[in-house]
């Protein structure tokens, strides 16, 4: 494994740090574990070269390339089973008796790999059944990882990641393929619509938001950025409207969102 010097480290961690929210100061060896192989399959001997040749680039490619590399893209299908349960128990019900154009706003902040969106999906479906007709349910599911995004856009996942989910929605919402993966089907792929976006850049949005879920993204944050991020959410969140963040994370006490239970909050 190449190693970087502390100069180099430092300079890129900032960098991330200021751009995309990321603290990687306790991160070094995961750093440069993730950036020897690129910076070897590119003739690079030294890794502060490679690193500096990133900062170089003025396309930017290079540098989207590090980023996809030392985000974390860990996420399974129905992870944190509560937030689904409450989704179906509570959230839609308010959703479906206080939208009125029945244009339902619900975004995935940090959506890896896509499976916690489709997971959203599917419970969303689930709920409305027959009674769908004249929903917009389309969910937003964004994140920075531009190679995470093309394998949610793809939706092709081994058996092994299907783990959570029951035979009925096996059944209903994937389609095994002749290698033994398995594909999310056309009618719920269509249902989220994936794009690239980095939360530290402003949200624009053309309504407020029934539900956020930003669920084990702002772990990697410092509680400044966090916080500020959170608050930002709280801005674009409907009044009455969810957020849902990872049970090993937490909100402070001087946010406006009121606590609901572990990991739910409401405008």
């Amino acid at each position: 494994m190449l190693k970087l010097s502390e100069e180099m480290f430092d300079k890129l961690t900032y960098y991330v740090r200021a751009n995309y929210g990321i603290n990687l100061e306790t991160k070094c060896t995961l750093v440069e574990g993730r950036l020897s192989q690129p910076a070897l399959a590119r003739g690079y001997r030294d890794l502060d070269e490679y690193v500096k040749a990133v900062f170089d680039d003025q396309t930017g490619v290079e540098m989207i390339s590090v980023v996809n590399r030392i985000t974390t893209n860990h996420t399974f299908f129905m992870r944190e089973p509560e937030h689904f349960k409450f989704l179906a128990n509570v959230i839609m019900p308010y959703i479906e008796s206080s939208v009125e154009d029945k244009d339902m706003r619900i975004w995935c902040a940090g959506c890896s790999t896509g499976q916690e969106a489709y997971s959203l999906a599917m419970t969303i479906n689930d709920y409305f059944g027959h009674r769908k007709g004249g929903w917009d349910t389309t969910i937003l599911a964004t994140d920075i990882n531009t190679e995470a995004l093309q394998t949610a856009k793809e939706a092709i996942y081994p058996p092994d990641a299907l783990q959570g989910l029951t035979e009925e929605r096996l059944d209903r919402y994937f389609i095994k393929l002749p290698n033994g993966s398995y594909r999310v089907c056309g009618s719920l792929r269509s249902e989220v619509c994936f794009k690239r976006f980095n939360l530290m850049e402003p949200i624009v949005y053309k309504k407020p938001f029934d539900l956020i879920s930003c669920r084990n993204v702002t772990i990697y944050f410092d509680t400044a950025t966090k916080d500020a991020l959170i608050e930002r959410f709280y801005d674009c969140t409907k009044k009455g409207g969810y957020l849902f963040i990872g049970h090993a994370e937490n909100v402070s006490r001087n946010s406006r969102y009121g606590y609901v239970q572990p990991a739910t909050y409401r405008k």
